[in-house]
This record gives structure tokens, sequence and C-alpha cells, in this order.
């Protein structure tokens, strides 16, 4: 995501995918500071469209800093100055990245206590969960791309232990494999997937030594 700096065409695609990858952690953030879903979008856009403005990405790499914790102070220092409604921001061009009805949307199929986390921990654990979002995602494309998506759509059941999900017999028996077939199909799905979130995490962070520190913070945040 530190990628997404000048303007050529993979800056611009960059720079949209982190867009999209900070919007909801973020917008999680600032609805929580008491803003209502609207003015939550608005200062959202707006604080996408400064950074945009002032090339802030570049003091990241810089400060050899971690994309996660200088978006949250800069959004911080933006709402400081942003305080009064009356002058919600709307300085984006076109449609906002994430519409309005998808947030609220999104809220509402939110199973985070948000009543007993602190904005910082709404953007934390939103951060998190769409990052493992992002790497799901491209793990289901690679899968598909090369015709296994019926084995993905199964084997993706198995990450999260859930009432109803089901056992890897069942899966072999309505995919026409071995049990042990579909075993090692998920010891691999794994450890693909492992890598992939590597990857993704490498995208966010200056210093490729920073990678295994966001690694622990990703899975601290999940586990408290």
């Amino acid at each position: 995501m530190l990628a997404a700096q000048g303007r050529s065409p993979a800056a611009e695609e960059a720079l949209e995918k982190l867009c999209r990858s900070y919007w909801w952690p973020l917008y999680g953030f600032v609805r929580r500071q008491g803003y209502g879903p609207e003015d939550a979008q608005d200062l959202t856009q707006g604080f996408f469209a400064r950074l945009l403005e002032r090339g802030d990405l570049k003091v990241v790499r810089q400060e050899k800093g971690r994309l996660r914790s200088y978006l949250l102070v800069s959004l911080k220092n933006f709402i400081s100055k942003e305080r009064v409604r009356a002058r919600a921001v709307k300085r984006g061009e076109g449609r906002p990245l994430i519409p309005l009805e998808e947030l609220l949307a999104r809220e509402g199929a939110d199973r985070e206590p948000a009543d007993t986390l602190s904005p910082d921990r709404i953007y934390e654990r939103r951060w998190a969960l769409t990052l493992l979002e992002q790497v799901l995602t491209r793990l289901g494309e690679e899968y598909r791309a090369a015709g296994n998506a019926p084995l993905f759509d199964r084997l993706k059941e198995l990450f999260v232990e859930e009432p109803g999900q089901p056992s890897q017999a069942a899966i072999a028996g309505e995919l026409g494999m071995t049990q042990n077939a579909v075993k090692q199909a998920f010891h691999r799905l794994r450890q693909r997937y492992r890598v992939l979130l590597r990857e993704e995490i490498a995208h966010t962070v200056a210093v490729p030594g920073d990678v295994e520190d966001e690694l622990r913070h990703l899975i601290a945040v999940l586990q408290t």
C-alpha cells in the first residue's frame, strides 16, 4: 500500500485499494466519536481527499512508519480541525468509494459490541477484520482462476468454528474426494492464506522487519 505514491497507473490503483482497505476502519472510528452516518461519511471522504492532496503518504516511507498507526493519528488530527458539523467536508470527487447505504448495511450486520469499544479499539478491530477479508478474497480469486471454486467455497467454512459447520468428511463426500485429500487441501489452503496475509501486511509497512510485529498485533487485536 505504500506504493500508493506518485501519479502512475500503478500508484492510482494502489491509492484506490488503500482507500477501500482503510475506509471501514476509519469510518468506524469517526462514528464512535459521535458523528451520524452522513457526517461520518463526509469526514472520512474529506480525510482521504486531504491525504491525497497533500501527498502525506510519502511521510510514512520517509519516517519508516506503519500505515495503520499513521492513518489513525492523522485522522484524529483531521477531526480536531473539523469539529463543526456544518462544515462537513465534501472535497472528494465523484461518488464516495463506499456508498452510505453499504456503510449502514455493514453497521446493521456488525457483531462488534460497539457500545463497549473505544474509538481506537473499533478502528483496530475493523482494520484487522478488513485485512483478513482482503486476504480471503485474494485466496478465493486464486482458487477460482485455477478452476477450484467449489473446493474453496467449502474449505473456507472451516476457518471459523461455527454451529452447523461441515466436517471434512462431509465435504469429501460432497466433492467426491477422500477425507485425507480434503485434509491435505485444507492444509495447503491455510499455508497459502498465511503467505498472502504476510504479503498484505508488508504493503502497509515501510520496513520489512515490521511485518512480524504487525502480524502479532493483528492477532492480539482479534483475541482481545
